[in-house]
Formats: structure tokens, sequence, C-alpha cells
């Protein structure tokens, strides 16, 4: 008994050591993108760790210093497109989810199963045909191509939601059928309400998506410069010509990025993973 437990205990302390290890591998680029927001040297690169002297210049540059690179409207850009894609993208993924959890038709089964194959699929496989489209609807470089193209596939994510679903007693469907309740009214005043985990999660992750991608927002805004994104922006204050200039603004942009992110996940995070752990598990 005495060899098993310690066993147990040296298996626990090696495995919060491992853990531990991880957490700062994970924590140091953050702590150094943050560090770096702060320096006031110029500079990508440097030969000490810790900055010899601090600044919030950066900060107030990345605000008002606007003749070339316009991070306000970027920034606005973003959590336009950003919010719209997340209550078109929740709403499309919690309907798809709940025809598939609760309803039984003919082709159910291969629409499931053709949904989940497309889903694995990369999006930037289809991200020329996308532009294309886009251009022969006069929509290319407009902040609509953007929420059309993050909201577009949503329904191919409903497998998370659905095992959501599932875990939600079909009882409270037939008590509510008996009194005269129709599929609709099932799913906005039953359904809904006790799903708040996987809303929370599924619309996380349909904020993040828009904020943090730079392929889509690349090939389809083109030179559009005033509708680029904090992505595609950022991205240019750290080419060959401006990354010794603005390579500490770019990490004051990306920290203030990181606001609304952690803000929201903060706020949902017990949601977050009640959705994720029950979906998975059930899906």
């Amino acid at each position: 008994m005495k060899n098993m437990r310690r066993r147990k205990i040296v298996s626990s302390v090696a495995l919060n050591v491992v853990i531990a290890v991880l957490a700062m591998l994970w924590l140091v680029p953050v702590f150094w993108l943050v560090v770096s927001s702060f320096r006031a040297e110029q500079g990508a690169y440097t030969s000490y760790l810790w900055p010899k002297s601090f600044t919030f210049g950066n900060y107030v540059r990345l605000f008002t210093d606007r003749k070339l690179f316009d991070f306000p409207r970027w920034f606005g850009n973003t959590m336009l497109v950003a919010g719209c894609s997340c209550a078109i993208t929740t709403i499309l993924v919690l309907m798809v989810a709940y025809v598939y959890s609760r309803l039984r038709f003919p082709s159910r089964k291969f629409l499931m199963n053709a949904s989940l194959v497309l889903g694995m699929f990369p999006g930037f496989m289809s991200i020329i045909a996308i532009y294309h489209f886009m251009k022969a609807v006069s929509l290319d470089q407009t902040l609509l191509a953007l929420i059309l193209v993050y909201s577009g596939g949503a329904a191919l994510n409903y497998y998370i939601a659905k095992g959501y679903f599932d875990t939600i007693p079909k009882s409270l469907d037939e008590a509510a059928i008996l009194d005269g309740a129709t599929n609709s009214t099932i799913f906005w005043k039953i359904i809904l309400p006790n799903a708040k985990p996987v809303i929370a999660t599924t619309a996380i992750n349909a904020f993040i998506n828009p904020i943090v991608d730079y392929i889509f927002v690349s090939v389809i805004m083109k030179d559009n410069y005033n509708n680029y994104t904090v992505a595609k922006g950022l991205y240019t204050m750290v080419d060959k010509a401006n990354i010794y200039e603005y390579y500490t603004v770019f990490c004051a942009g990306a920290v203030v990025v990181a606001v609304p992110i952690v803000l929201l996940f903060i706020r949902l995070q017990k949601y977050y993973v009640a959705g994720v752990a029950a979906g998975a598990s059930k899906g």
C-alpha cells in the first residue's frame, strides 16, 4: 500500500511539473510581447532580455500616428466583422445542430456525414473560388464579403453543439409538444435556455476566427487599405521597410487586440469549458 501511495504521489508531482513547464513555455512569448510593447528602444531584436527603459508611447502612437498605419480604423473593422460573424455563425450552428439532434428525416445521416467530411477540409482550399465569386457579385474588397466568408460555412461545425443538445432530455420536447408547442418554440424557449455552455463555446470560437485570420482578408481585400482587419494591418507593420521603427508599436497593437478576446473568454469561461466537455463526450 505504501509503495502504491508513493507511486501515486510521484506521478502526481511529475504531472504537475510537466504542466508547470508547459505553462511556462506558453506564457514566455506572451510575457515577451507585453514587455516589448512598453519598450522604449526601437527595433525587433536587442542584445539584452529586459528593456533598459519603458514607455507608454507605443500605445499612444498606435492610436494617434495614423498616416501610415490606421490602427483605430482596422480595429473598428475587425470588431464589426467579428461581431456580425459571431451572431450569424452562432445562430446557424445552433439551428443546424438542433435539426440533426432532434428531427428525423430520410437524408439526415447522409447530410451529417457530408457536413462532417466537408468541414475537415481547410477553408483556404476554396479561397480563390470564393474571391472570384465575390468579385463577380461586386463584393470583393468589402467588409460584407468577410462577414459572408466567415459565417458561410458555419453550419459545417455543428457536431459540438449537436453533442450538447443530445444531452438535453427529450422528455422536455415531448412535454412541450403535448402543450401544443412547435419545433420553433421548443428550440427558442426550451433548448436554448438550457444550452448556455454550448452557446458560449460557439460564440467565442466564431468571434475569435475573424480576428486571427490573415489568409482570407489578404486575398479578399487586396490593396484596400481602409478595409483591412488587424491581422492584415499589423502584419504590414513588420515588413522589411517598417519593422525597425514600428516593431514595438506592433507589439502594443497585438496586446490591444488580445484584450477583447481575453475579457470575453474570462466572462464565459465556465460555460465554454462545460460546452466543450459535454459536446465532445456526447458528439
